[in-house]
């Protein structure tokens, strides 16, 4: 396999990743594509209003949700990843994944990108993401164990977004270190995961000077805000329920784009 080089991926503009979630328990749409025919339908409406990449998640990472075993995965993800390598054969498809032998079993199927919201922190998913050349999204979180850490969201303590940042740091770094080209490379800034609502918003405006502080592109971020409840308290409204978040979400991406940033992953554009 040649190796992934998100450059040409971002030009003529923004790059929208549009989310896939194939479980029944995800914070916003799970159930609703678990069969091939509805992910289908779905990543053809996700392509038409301007998606150029879908993601493919079969494990939920909402708070709260229990881990899945490698062999539900896959057996979750095989027959949507084939009925959209026969029915969409030149999209690029990335698998959210956290699993090792999912991610190569994918990546044998048709698969271009692992997004893996453990940063690669697992030996065996970095050594698969250095021999693989596939293009990588890599995200700062939080993990207590083997469990996603999700603390207390209203937590009222003042928080500035500089553990984060050094987490995003230490992810780059580790990449680095295992002699992966940054070409390939997409990093994730990891709102809501292990962080509460203040550490979000400090994060969120501390984007427009991310780059410099973290000597990275701006336009190899992916800015994974859709839908989340940072944009429902930011918005003073915090029991808005998900689906009710697009229009947060649009506003929150043009916003970004503002300070320059042009790759989002989402469950709408608009």
């Amino acid at each position: 396999m040649p190796s992934f080089d998100w450059g040409p991926h971002l030009a003529g503009g923004p790059l929208f990743i549009g989310i896939l979630n194939l479980t029944p328990d995800s914070f916003s749409d799970g159930g609703q594509f678990q069969t091939p025919a509805a992910a289908l339908t779905q990543a053809r409406s996700l392509v038409r209003a301007g998606a150029r990449m879908l993601d493919l998640g079969a494990e939920s990472t909402r708070p709260g949700a229990a881990p899945l075993d490698p062999g539900a995965e896959w057996a979750r993800l095989r027959p949507v990843l084939a009925a959209l390598r026969d029915a969409l054969p030149d999209l690029p498809l990335s698998l959210d994944i956290r699993h090792a032998a999912v991610a190569e079993q994918g990546l044998a199927h048709g698969a271009a990108v692992i997004n893996d919201v453990t940063g690669f922190s697992q030996p065996a998913l970095l050594d698969l993401a250095r021999a693989s050349g596939c293009g990588l999204i890599a995200m700062r979180s939080r993990r207590t164990g083997d469990a996603l850490l999700m603390p207390p969201y209203e937590d009222p303590a003042p928080k500035d977004a500089a553990g984060a940042i050094g987490e995003l740091g230490d992810l780059r770094d580790r990449l680095d270190r295992a002699g992966i080209s940054r070409d390939r490379v997409l990093l994730d800034p990891g709102f809501g995961f292990g962080t509460t609502y203040a550490e979000d918003l400090a994060l969120w405006e501390a984007l427009p000077g991310l780059g410099a502080a973290l000597d990275w592109p701006k336009e190899r971020v992916c800015i994974g805000i859709s839908r989340k409840r940072m944009l429902a308290f930011r918005a003073g409204d915090p029991a808005r329920p998900p689906l009710r978040r697009d229009d947060l979400t649009a506003a929150a991406h043009a916003e970004a784009q503002a300070w320059g940033y042009r790759v989002f992953r989402t469950h709408a554009i608009g």
